[in-house]
């Protein structure tokens, strides 16, 4: 793999500028949800994506319908997962937590779990590193959860919106380990068309339902921009500017980029929808990617 400094200063700025936009959506759940509902941001989104990849995927795509076809249900389960119940799930998560604590609680679990499912469906051995990573990542989860008081801790109950985020961390974790199984006979960008396209079909009814049943969306320049922004931005370009830092870096070293998402969400939640940043939510980050870094020190090692 090549290792230029220009290389790997390319693979850091892409790296880089996929989790600025990712972290951006974190944003926009907490920043719009009395504007438009949950089903219908997430149908928008993925439609929106949809169409924007279609041209770009579908010279490949012609040629690999029969390895498609014979993979329905792992693109079924793969659009369900990550596309469908993940941001719909997180989007709902909007109406009930600040968008800090949904980035941070988001960011912390999904991996976990990632790494919990490999080890029961996929047989990955789990490292002591990868151990003491997760046990630092749990007790950064436990710290927020808890508003670092025992009293609390020992009382506490999961609130509504605690509940979706953690089920949008499930759903994503589940994503995750599918894709490690990908069929070989499907290229990446067809894969996301492919996946793109379930989602939003799997969206369908419910945003019909939820049209005929909430109050019509006001819209206005800001709000087709917001969703230009996802559409494009957090659904096309970071997975294009990731696959290409992965390319630059590898996968490991690309990985811990991937820790800034929740640092990013906190400096644009202060600036953009005015929260607060507490000695709570400092110390959960500092445990968070701390516990995330130390989980990934053997890949990271591995790809040097």
């Amino acid at each position: 793999m090549p290792s230029t400094k220009n290389t790997v200063l390319t693979g850091s700025l892409f790296a880089t500028a996929a989790a600025i936009i990712w972290s951006g959506n974190f944003i926009v759940a907490r920043g719009i949800a009395k504007e438009i509902p949950p089903f219908s941001l997430s149908f928008y989104r993925w439609i929106i994506a949809t169409i924007i990849i279609a041209p770009f995927a579908f010279a490949q795509f012609k040629k690999e319908i029969p390895v498609i076809k014979k993979n329905l249900l792992y693109i079924f389960c793969t659009g369900l997962t990550g596309v469908a119940v993940f941001n719909t799930c997180l989007y709902v998560a909007g109406h009930y937590s600040e968008a800090i604590n949904l980035a941070l609680l988001g960011t912390a679990t999904s991996p976990v779990i990632s790494v919990l499912l490999a080890r029961i469906f996929l047989k990955e051995r789990i490292t002591p590193l990868r151990i003491a990573g997760l046990l630092i990542c749990i007790a950064g989860i436990l710290f927020l959860l808890s508003k670092g008081s025992m009293e609390t801790f020992l009382s506490f109950r999961f609130t509504i919106g605690d509940r979706w985020i953690l089920l949008a961390a499930l759903s994503f974790a589940v994503y995750n380990t599918l894709v490690k199984k990908k069929p070989v006979g499907i290229s990446p960008v067809p894969f996301l068309f492919v996946v793109f396209l379930a989602g939003t079909l799997l969206l369908a009814p419910l945003y019909f339902w939820e049209t005929n049943n909430t109050l019509p969306v006001q819209w206005n320049q800001h709000l087709i921009w917001i969703l230009i922004y996802i559409g494009l931005g957090a659904s096309v370009l970071s997975f294009l500017f990731w696959n290409k830092a992965v390319a630059s870096l590898g996968s490991a070293r690309t990985a811990l980029f991937g820790y800034l998402i929740p640092v990013f969400s906190s400096i644009e939640a202060v600036w953009l929808l005015n929260e607060k940043i507490t000695w709570i939510h400092l110390v959960c980050g500092a445990l968070v990617i701390g516990g995330l870094v130390v989980a990934n020190l053997d890949s990271f090692r591995k790809s040097h």
